[in-house]
């Protein structure tokens, strides 16, 4: 008697993993990039040691891979994962160590991820509180989040001479419009290679211009491996720490929506209370050995969900495969060199197209939520109003209170919460219809009529 695998669990062939392997690892590649130059320049890093938290970051986001996707005890969730530098984190240890020091803000990133073993039994039991409503808003709200970035990364900044440059938006253009033109004409592997292929063709349309240069690639050392406490004894401040810490529980409400949706973009059956503290566990585990090579926190990116879903291939070792990529990218250097030649505005374009992909499935899901319930159509509109506020309107909060800006200037973690507590106030408190707590029975019932 023969037992089918499920696709998730499928070991393709070496070739596949490879080319899968490495499309997801090209279109993240350009967050471990650009988040250790974020802080490299507005803290003044020297060169060595700016290359040397390029290798750390690449080598935890490697790691971070291969535990979520092929699961080492109740660490990982054996799922279909990357991990990535997380933005609102980035933003924070940055802060912190502008005001302190660098060995604070990885104390802060210890101490934060140490606070995730703390907080998540009582989280665990919290997950009956986030129904597709709730999954949905924030699928929709990262989409809307992410493109407003990369946007930002295509155009550049507003009011430097760079901004708004047509050669820039052309070739994030074109890169979307070979990505898209492949998905067409291509059908089998080559199909869903679309994303890394359109990335690939962008990046030669560059070369072939002149806005692309590999002449930086073969100069410098071969190997570069990080230095465990670059920047000295880690320095522990609770007070200082404070905006990771609230931000530690923004980010499991992050991971369960991202591990609930690509656990049904597999089509795999779990029990949340099983697999989501699996994946919170992994986060907390990798940004715990991120704090002491010096990084800010790496987290399970919903990034790679659009590339899950535009491709449909399913295997959580074609992302094992990735995390064992950028594990080489971290410690041969010319690897790293070379995904640094890569132009932002080509690997914007392609993750434009990928990050709208994550919008479309959070509509899908909210498609099966029964917005004709009143009750509903107000959760999900006051989840958006306040989500997408911060993130349309930067600055918004910028003269309240920086506690209130914490809180509410993060349009991701303000509309989550919105969804979270007004799901609470109509479906679970007394007094609610029992028929009207269940979205699902409600639509049932409607379409039995």
């Amino acid at each position: 008697m023969t037992t089918s695998v499920h696709p998730v669990d499928t070991v393709l062939p070496i070739p596949k993993l490879l080319l899968f392997g490495l499309q997801h690892v090209m279109v993240m590649a350009a967050v471990p990039i650009t988040s250790v130059f974020l802080i490299a320049k507005a803290l003044g890093m020297p060169e060595g040691l700016t290359i040397n938290l390029i290798s750390a970051t690449f080598l935890m986001c490697g790691l971070g891979a291969l535990l979520q996707s092929l699961g080492v005890w109740k660490f990982g969730a054996r799922l279909p994962f990357v991990m990535v530098p997380g933005g609102a984190p980035i933003a924070m240890f940055l802060e912190i160590a502008k005001q302190t020091n660098l060995q604070t803000a990885c104390g802060a990133v210890i101490l934060t991820a140490l606070f995730y073993f703390l907080v998540l039994p009582i989280f665990s039991r919290c997950l009956k509180y986030f129904p597709t409503i709730v999954i949905g808003t924030l699928l929709l709200l990262v989409s809307i989040n992410l493109l407003k970035i990369y946007g930002g990364i295509i155009a550049g900044r507003p009011g430097t001479p760079a901004f708004g440059d047509p050669v820039n938006i052309g070739l994030a253009l074109a890169t979307v419009g070979f990505t898209v033109l492949f998905a067409r004409l291509f059908k089998g592997t080559l199909g869903q290679l679309s994303v890394l292929l359109g990335l690939v063709a962008g990046a030669v349309l560059a070369l072939l211009t002149g806005h692309m240069s590999l002449g930086g690639v073969g100069s410098g050392p071969i190997w570069a491996a990080p230095t465990l406490l670059p920047f000295g004894m880690p320095h522990f401040d609770i007070i200082a720490a404070l905006p990771l810490l609230i931000f530690s529980v923004i980010s499991m409400v992050e991971a369960t929506g991202q591990t609930l949706a690509v656990a049904e973009i597999v089509d795999r059956e779990v029990e949340p209370r099983d697999v989501v503290p699996r994946t919170i566990r992994g986060d907390a585990l990798i940004s715990l050995l991120g704090g002491l090579f010096g990084t800010s926190m790496i987290i399970t990116s919903g990034e790679n969900v659009g590339i899950v879903r535009a491709t449909n291939v399913r295997s959580r070792y074609v992302t094992a495969t990735a995390g064992a990529i950028l594990v080489l990218v971290a410690l041969f250097a010319p690897l790293g060199r070379l995904a640094d030649a890569i132009p932002a505005a080509v690997v914007g374009g392609t993750a434009l197209v990928v990050f709208a992909v994550i919008g479309t499935i959070g509509i899908n899901m909210l498609r099966r939520v029964d917005l004709h319930d009143r009750s509903n159509m107000f959760i999900l509109a006051a989840a958006l109003t306040m989500g997408l506020l911060p993130i349309l309107v930067p600055g918004l909060y910028s003269k309240f209170p920086m506690a209130v800006q914490l809180t509410v200037g993060n349009g991701l973690a303000i509309g989550s919460v919105t969804a979270i507590v007004l799901n609470i106030v109509f479906h679970h408190f007394p007094g609610r219809p029992a028929v009207a707590a269940n979205p699902d029975a409600i639509e049932g019932a409607n379409n039995a009529h």
